[in-house]
This record gives C-alpha cells, sequence and structure tokens, in this order.
C-alpha cells in the first residue's frame, strides 16, 4: 500500500502548528461538503472528505503525528489492533451528513483534538494477540498439541464489566446517550448528535465503584489453552484461534490469538518444503558390489537398496517418507544421497586386496576425450 501525505491532503507543511491544521481542515471540510457536491460528485465528495478527515485525525494528535513522522501512513494500517484512528469513527460522521444532523466543523475538530474525551458507544472488536512457539521438525512431522499460558484481559465477574454496581439515568442526556447542539454558521444551522461525553453514550451513570477491578470494568485472567499445530505445518505459519484475543469495547467481539510455529532445525534432515533430505555414508565394498541398508528416517528406520556400482554423491529417492502434506493427504519425499566413506586406516591384509583392485583404472578413452 502507498505511503499517504497526509500535509499534501490538508494543504499544510510538515511545520504546522495545530491553529494551522484546523483553518485548512475547516477550509476543505466546507468545501468538500457532500451536500454542496453537484448531483454526479457525490461519492467524489464524500470519498474526498474521508481523506480529510484521515488526515487531520493523524496530525492533530501529537503522539499519532509523531508515529507518522517516523513511520508514514504504514503506521495506522493492520486492521484491528492497528494503532490508527480508534477514537474517531468517520461512518459516524458520513451517516450523519446523510441524515442531515451533521454539527458544526469545529465541534468535529473538537472530538479530534480532544483526546477522545468523547467515546463512541458503539461496539468494537477486540485486539488481535500473536503468541509465538518452537517445535521441533518430528512435531511437525506427526502433530502435537501446544498448551499456551495467556494473560488477557477479561470483564470483571463481579459487576458483569460495568465497573460498578449501582447506577442511575444520565441527567445530562436524560438517559438517551446522546447530546444534541445546534450551532450557527455563515452556512446556516448545523445540528450535531453526539455521544454524551459524561456517560460516554452509555445513558446511565455509576453511583459506586466495584471493588474487584476497581471500577475499571475489567480484570487480568491467566489461563492455560491447548493448540492443536497439524502435521505438516511449515516454519513461520501462523494458527488462528478465534476469539482468544483482547476482550472487545460495548459488549464488540473479542479478538482472535495468532499462534506464530516456527520449526526448528534438525541435526540431521534438511527440509525443503514436504521432502526430507539427508546423507548418508556407504563403504567402497557396498558401492561397489550392492547392499541392502538401514536409513534413518522421520519416523523410524527404512531399507533402501543401494545397486551395484553406485557411485558416490547418487540421490537416491524414498517416496512418501517425507513430511505430511498440510491441506491434503499424503506425503512428501525423503532423499537420500550416498557418500562413498574412504577407510582412513586399514590393514595389511586389506592393502593386499585394494592393490588386487589396482587395475581397475579409469578408462583411457576419458583422458583421451580430455587432451583432445
Amino acid at each position: 500500500m502507498a505511503d499517504k501525505d497526509y500535509y499534501q491532503t490538508l494543504g499544510v507543511s510538515k511545520e504546522a502548528t495545530k491553529d494551522e491544521i484546523k483553518k485548512a481542515f475547516k477550509k476543505l471540510a466546507l468545501k468538500y461538503h457532500p451536500d454542496r457536491a453537484p448531483g454526479d460528485k457525490k461519492d467524489e465528495y464524500e470519498e474526498k472528505f474521508k481523506e480529510i478527515n484521515e488526515a487531520v485525525s493523524v496530525l492533530a494528535d501529537d503522539k499519532k503525528r509523531q508515529q507518522y513522522d517516523q513511520f508514514g501512513s504504514s503506521a495506522f494500517s493492520g486492521g484491528a489492533g492497528a494503532s490508527g484512528f480508534q477514537g474517531f469513527d468517520f461512518s459516524d460522521v458520513m451517516s450523519q451528513f446523510r441524515s442531515g444532523t451533521f454539527g458544526g466543523f469545529d465541534d468535529v475538530f473538537d472530538q479530534l483534538f480532544g483526546g477522545g474525551r468523547r467515546r463512541s458507544s458503539r461496539a468494537r472488536r477486540g485486539s488481535d494477540l500473536i503468541y509465538e512457539t518452537e517445535i521441533t521438525l518430528e512435531d511437525a512431522a506427526q502433530g502435537t498439541v501446544k498448551e499456551i499460558d495467556l494473560n488477557n484481559l477479561a470483564h470483571c465477574s463481579a459487576c458483569q464489566g460495568k465497573g460498578a454496581h449501582k447506577f442511575e439515568s444520565c441527567h445530562h442526556c436524560q438517559g438517551s446517550g446522546y447530546l444534541k447542539r445546534t450551532q450557527r454558521t455563515p452556512f446556516g444551522l448545523f445540528q450535531q448528535t453526539s455521544p454524551c461525553p459524561y456517560c460516554h453514550g452509555k445513558g446511565e451513570l455509576p453511583q459506586d465503584s466495584c471493588s474487584d477491578c476497581g471500577g475499571e470494568g475489567l480484570i487480568r485472567k491467566k489461563k492455560k489453552l491447548e493448540v492443536n499445530i497439524p502435521a505438516g505445518i511449515g516454519n513461520r505459519m501462523r494458527l488462528r484461534v478465534a476469539g482468544e484475543g483482547e476482550i472487545g469495547d460495548n459488549g464488540g467481539p473479542s479478538g482472535d490469538l495468532y499462534v506464530m510455529v516456527y520449526v526448528k532445525e534438525h541435526k540431521f534432515f534438511e527440509r525443503v518444503d514436504n521432502d526430507l533430505h539427508i546423507e548418508v555414508p556407504i563403504s567402497f565394498t557396498q558401492a561397489t558390489l550392492g547392499d541392502e541398508i538401514e536409513v534413518p528416517t522421520i519416523d523410524g528406520e527404512a531399507k533402501l537398496k543401494i545397486p551395484a556400482g553406485t557411485a558416490s554423491e547418487t540421490i537416491f529417492r524414498m517416496k512418501g517418507k517425507g513430511l505430511p502434506y498440510l491441506n491434503h493427504s499424503g506425503s512428501g519425499d525423503q532423499m537420500v544421497k550416498v557418500r562413498i566413506e574412504v577407510p582412513k586406516k586399514v590393514s595389511k591384509k586389506q592393502k593386499e586386496l585394494i592393490k588386487q583392485l589396482k587395475e581397475n583404472k579409469p578408462s583411457k578413452g576419458f583422458f583421451k576425450k580430455f587432451f583432445g
């Protein structure tokens, strides 16, 4: 995704003050008010207004602006759990435009610069979490179960996540959860309906504080979770465990837990996709006369026939002796490279036998071809 230039979107410099950003936002927001769009440009104006709001929501916040200056707009991407534009819902603004209840631009700007004083009462999905674990190649071949220790936030059971036991209807919004305000501007009267900042859109105010959670409505709980790791899983693959992430806000669903699996390197086997590669030594006699040898596999031993006259570095394929495929039946293969091992010490009798084989020299035809 291309990096967005929020300064260019608002038409301000990187050294612009908050006041300059506010003026630029108001000017552009008035210009691209969807109600002022020609009939054939309604969608274009709405899209432009979203871009303006996205830019000001970052540049209006000192912390987000610092992140943007350092990492660009990519710092605010990533879906659920990203640090992007939480605290201001652009869909609410657009729905207000369409319903005719949109308030003044100063009020929108106050929400953006107000550090989240007005919290939406809409349900929000919780953040996703990631957990890293390491398994052996044998685990990847057979599948395994990993026990994970989690220490996540959860709703307080004593107060059902409300933070208090006693509530009364909010007298600021008369229990509706919303406040309406009419503002006169050079363009006429604007009416805005926004979540009540006193009860945060809930319509009721707490009269006490839950002692279990200190009024937060949340407590941290430890739990053990068993995660099934399927046979054939690859290195750095992620497994999704639905609903085991952070809890949502205002009754929203919990996020998901992603388990990142790392497969440790094996002492003897090298993995290439679902195939396994191994190198085994054989003697000169076995290579010359042929033999049947025992070869290690990922789940035990298997016999491999070495034909007479086998050269060193020859690779044999053992069908189905690799790792199982993750998404369908069957397994990869095991590739066995044989290496003829020359003994460092030989007995006198062995030397005599080797000398008897001295006549088996390479063909003279090879040297004639090489030297022309």
